[in-house]
């Protein structure tokens, strides 16, 4: 089996920072991207920014700016770097991956989230 499992959220204050993980385990053979959305409460789930195993990067017109995705692979490890939190960033923050497995099948998992609250 293969899992997903984020960290770093917690209570953050305006203006902070922080770095959110999203580590990659079990029958892992390889990641082809991995991304992160977020759901803030009441609103759907939308994407953040991904990125390829090679390092490309994709964003959101919302997270250019102060968010910054990277990946180390030897890890099988995503990392969403926030920058200058703003109240508007509390959400549920999940990690997507696209995975092989060691029986060579490949689809898309979820983690279970972590949630950042931003709170003066």
């Amino acid at each position: 089996q293969v899992h997903l499992v984020e960290s770093g959220g917690g209570l953050k204050q305006p203006g902070g920072s922080l770095r959110l993980s999203c580590t990659a385990s079990g029958t892992v053979f390889s990641i082809r991207d991995m991304a992160w959305f977020r759901q803030a409460p009441g609103e759907e789930r939308e994407l953040v920014a991904g990125i390829s195993s090679g390092g490309t990067a994709t964003y959101a017109d919302s997270a250019m700016g102060r968010f910054t995705i990277s990946t180390d692979n030897a890890k099988n490890t995503t990392y969403l770097e926030i920058r200058n939190l703003r109240l508007e960033d509390t959400a549920v923050y999940l990690c997507y991956a696209g995975i092989r497995d060691h029986a060579s099948r490949f689809r898309y998992y979820w983690g279970k989230g972590t949630l950042v609250t931003v709170s003066s």
